[in-house]
C-alpha cells in the first residue's frame, strides 16, 4: 500500500642503539678494553587485528550476531551505485580477507522505492522560497541476497525508475536492509531534498529502523514545479530552485537594500552655517 508522509525541508532542495669504549684516565684507549658496538634493536612490526578474524574453519564465527552486528558487516561489503562511480548498479564485494567471511550467510534485502513529490496545496511559490512538500513512496523492486563475501554479486538498477527523462517530480530511493524486508512502519517519514542539484546527491533519509545498513537517494530534478498530486505544472527553467538567491544583489542600484536608500551627497555635504 502506498505510504504518504510529510517532507521536511531542512537544507536546500564526515631499544635504540648504544656503544661502549673503554678509555684510560688520560683519555687514551685502554689496552685491556675491547670496543663493542651494538646493533640497533629492530622496532616491532605492528600487527593489525582484522575486525572479523577467521578461525580454523577459514571463516568468522557470527553465530548469535545481533541485527546491528550484521548491519555493520554489510556496510563494509556493499557498494551503492554512487560508490561504484559508474552508477550502473549495486555491488556486493567478493573479496574475503580482512572483512571475514562470516561462517553463516547474512540475509540482505535490496529494495528500490519510487518517490513522487508534490508541493503542499496552496503553497505553490515561484519566488525561490522553500515550499512544503509531500511525498508518496512505493516499492518497485526487491532482491534478497544471502551474503558472505565468497563471491561478488551485482544488482542492476530498475531502468524506468532511474531513467534520465523521468518526471521532475519523481525520485528513487535504494535501501539495503539486514533481515526481512522493510515494513511500512520502518519507512521514512521525512526526506531531505535539494531540488535542482545532482540527481545522485545523497540527501538525508530518516528511516525508522536500525536494520538499514545503507541507502542512496536519487532526488527529483525540480520538485518546485510539482502540483499537490505530483504532476509537473511548469518548465523547471521558469521556476527558481527553492532557496535560490537573485543573481543581482542590488537590482535598483540602491544601498544597502532596495527599500532603504540615502543620498551620498547629503552625507558628504558640509553643514549649512
Amino acid at each position: 500500500m502506498p505510504v504518504v508522509a510529510a517532507l521536511a525541508v531542512a537544507v536546500l532542495f564526515t631499544g635504540g642503539c648504544s656503544s661502549a669504549h673503554g678509555t684510560s684516565p688520560s683519555g687514551d684507549p685502554s689496552e685491556s678494553a675491547t670496543g663493542v658496538s651494538e646493533s640497533p634493536s629492530p622496532s616491532p612490526t605492528p600487527s593489525l587485528t582484522p575486525p572479523y578474524p577467521t578461525g580454523a574453519s577459514g571463516c568468522h564465527d557470527n553465530r548469535g550476531w545481533t541485527n546491528e552486528e550484521s548491519r555493520d558487516w554489510v556496510r563494509l561489503v556493499v557498494d551503492t551505485p554512487k560508490e561504484n562511480y559508474g552508477g550502473d548498479g549495486l555491488r556486493v564485494a567478493g573479496q574475503l580477507g580482512y572483512n571475514g567471511p562470516p561462517c553463516r550467510k547474512i540475509t540482505v534485502q535490496v529494495e528500490f522505492w519510487k518517490l513522487v513529490y508534490g508541493v503542499a496545496d496552496g503553497d505553490r511559490l515561484s519566488d525561490g522560497t522553500r515550499p512544503d512538500y509531500y511525498f508518496d513512496i512505493r516499492r518497485v523492486k526487491r532482491v534478497e541476497l544471502h551474503a558472505d563475501a565468497s563471491a561478488e554479486q551485482k544488482i542492476a538498477l530498475p531502468t524506468s525508475l532511474y531513467a534520465t527523462d523521468r518526471s521532475p517530480c519523481e525520485g528513487a530511493l535504494l535501501s539495503i536492509t539486514v533481515g526481512k524486508p522493510l515494513t511500512s512502519k520502518e519507512l521514512p517519514k521525512e526526506v531531505e531534498v535539494g531540488g535542482g542539484e545532482s540527481l545522485w546527491s545523497r540527501g538525508t533519509v530518516d528511516f525508522r529502523s536500525q536494520r538499514v545498513a545503507d541507502y542512496e537517494l536519487s532526488q527529483p530534478s525540480a520538485p518546485q514545479v510539482c502540483s499537490p498530486d505530483g504532476k509537473p505544472t511548469a518548465d523547471p527553467a521558469d521556476v527558481p530552485t527553492p532557496g535560490s538567491q537573485p543573481t543581482d544583489l542590488y537590482p535598483t542600484d540602491l544601498y544597502p537594500t532596495p527599500d532603504h536608500s540615502f543620498d551620498i551627497d547629503d552625507v558628504l555635504r558640509s553643514p549649512t552655517p
